[in-house]
């Protein structure tokens, strides 16, 4: 039992640290529709996703390049973690509707970023 209580204590402990370094970036799912298209945020930072579907229908955040995939359910915020990100263009998009729901995350150095 003693070993379970300190692996769970170790795994909030680096998680809360890793949480402690995410900044916050928040999406907005309208309309098959991701607002704002790009987001510029800092290379080599970790990052959270907040993405608030305000569709009456789910949608599935998806990305080959950042390596995620997350049903957004709708009327709900989701929350996705990334990074660190080197400096480049990084693709997303809703899977149920890929024509529409597009964007891209843009990681640049931190002087350049307007985040």
């Amino acid at each position: 039992m003693n070993k379970w209580i300190l692996a769970l204590s170790m795994l909030l402990l680096c998680m809360s640290s890793w949480l402690a370094y995410a900044k916050e970036y928040k999406l907005i799912l309208k309309d098959h529709l991701f607002y704002p298209a790009e987001i510029k945020v800092p290379a080599n930072k970790k990052l959270r996703l907040l993405i608030e579907n305000q569709d009456d229908t789910p949608e599935e955040f998806d990305s080959f390049d950042l390596n995620r995939e997350k049903v957004l359910y709708p009327g709900r915020t989701s929350v996705i973690y990334i990074g660190p990100l080197s400096p480049g263009r990084y693709d997303f998009f809703g899977e149920f509707s890929p024509n529409t729901a597009r964007g891209t995350v843009v990681a640049t150095e931190v002087n350049d970023a307007d985040n």
